[in-house]
């Protein structure tokens, strides 16, 4: 039996496919369900990883260094091949070697997206359908796993390595990559049709918001103003739907906290790249196997307020820790920013509300309200449009409260106009002419206000 493999990692004088380029490039299974090469291969993967497994001394791969590892691996693979009677080329030979190495060192088949920085996120439905997002469009890969028995391995590596477990009686689980990419795994018999994975990746270089505004996101005039708001430590709020770009946008933003303040970041999953030098991380964790060691964020923020802060970042709000973070933004932490999902600055604002009420305080309605209305100086809307493209489509500032209302104005804001003949979406940003309140603030510390702004 002779098998010839598409897509070869390492190109050849044997005939095999040359490479395309590295924005082109797909992972190792970039081919249909039905092809029946694809099925030859995995049997033969599956086989040879088996092979090696009894062969190998397990404790070992963990310590051995890939470049170590690799050549008795390489030695291990010619010699099963022989057993097997398989004539290989060279190149097909390198790329059994590279998978085989994905599978005991790394994520199998998720390894060359991993490596793919044009991929954002990951999502696997079941061993058969591998999805990623790229430039905010979600397309399914030719990626999949040998079954569900071989998408559960990978997936109990990556519990395994953060010291948590998952099975039927714990069947959903948060994680974190060595990289800081985020992981949710979901399994039967919550999972109806097998295992469920998402990953967010990591990004290795984090935006700014020259950058943003480079990619369409917000014009300039925009970023001047938030880089302004940051300057002027505005208590700032960051809302948006799934996926569009929260947490690019709070780090981007945190370029311009100074060098001198500390900081103290909350969050339940590491997404966080500030830039500042005086930082102190915390992070949630989730209960062990007696359901004993839980720290929520409610305990960090508590905690954090004890660790003479300048300004406390929330990665995202979910809970009663709305009402530590309001009381924090209300006691001389200005500066302080956070994120949470909602679809309008409005949402915005009764989901904070409803948080609250999850503390189990009883406290009236317009209590509430004023201490958002206090704490937030803003709410900055983000939206992620059908075709893909993220925007920032509303700045609004909040002004106090008439009766039982939180009042607000809106600053700037995108305006759709129509979708292009390819899909995508046409619109301008707007300046509405409203001048902040918060210009004072601007003026006392010399902080640059937007050409447009000083002629509205």
């Amino acid at each position: 039996m002779r098998l010839s493999f598409s897509n070869h990692r390492e190109n050849g004088d044997d005939g095999a496919k040359p490479l395309m380029p590295m924005e082109a490039q797909r992972s190792e299974f970039e081919a249909s369900d039905e092809d029946p090469e694809l099925g030859e291969y995995m049997q033969l993967k599956a086989r040879i990883h088996r092979a090696l497994i009894q062969k190998i001394n397990l404790p070992s791969i963990e310590r051995l260094s890939a470049e170590r590892l690799r050549p008795e691996v390489d030695k291990l693979i010619g010699d099963l091949l022989v057993e097997e009677g398989l004539p290989l080329s060279s190149t097909e030979k390198v790329r059994l070697t590279d998978d085989l190495m994905d599978e005991l060192r790394g994520l199998g088949p998720l390894e060359p997206l991993l490596r793919d920085a044009t991929v954002s996120d990951i999502l696997v439905n079941t061993h058969r359908e591998v999805y990623v997002e790229r430039q905010g469009v979600i397309s399914l890969t030719g990626v999949r796993f040998a079954d569900d028995e071989h998408l559960m391995r990978v997936i109990e590596r990556i519990v395994d390595r953060v010291g948590r477990r998952v099975d039927e009686s714990q069947p959903m689980v948060d994680a974190r990559l060595p990289d800081g990419s985020r992981v949710n795994a979901v399994v039967p018999p919550v999972a109806l049709d097998g295992p469920l994975l998402s990953i967010r990746k990591f990004a290795t270089i984090p935006f700014n918001l020259r950058r943003l505004v480079e990619n369409g996101s917000m014009p300039e005039s925009c970023a001047t103003l938030l880089a302004g708001m940051v300057q002027a430590r505005l208590n700032i709020l960051i809302s948006g739907g799934t996926g569009t770009g929260k947490t690019t946008l709070l780090n981007a933003m945190s370029r311009f906290i100074g060098d001198k303040e500390r900081v103290v970041t909350i969050e339940d999953a590491a997404e966080l790249q500030l830039q500042q030098r005086h930082v102190a991380r915390l992070e949630t964790r989730s209960a062990n196997i007696e359901g004993r060691g839980e720290v929520t964020q409610r305990h960090l923020v508590k905690n954090a307020l004890r660790m003479r802060p300048d300004r406390i970042i929330i990665g995202e709000v979910r809970a009663g820790e709305a009402f530590d973070m309001l009381q924090a933004m209300n006691t001389g932490h200005d500066g302080s920013i956070t994120t949470v999902h909602a679809n309008t600055p409005r949402d915005a604002l009764s989901r904070l509300e409803q948080m609250v009420g999850m503390t189990g305080i009883e406290l009236p309605t317009r209590s509430t309200r004023a201490q958002i209305a206090s704490a937030i100086n803003a709410v900055i809307q983000i939206k992620r449009f059908p075709d893909g493209t993220r925007r920032l489509v509303s700045i609004q500032e909040i002004d106090g409260m008439e009766g039982d209302v939180i009042t607000m104005q809106e600053i700037f804001r995108f305006e759709q106009t129509g979708v292009g003949e390819s899909g995508s979406v046409l619109g301008r940003f707007v300046l509405t002419g409203v001048r902040p309140n918060f210009l004072r603030a601007f003026a006392a510390l010399g902080i640059p206000v937007p050409k447009e702004m000083e002629l509205a």
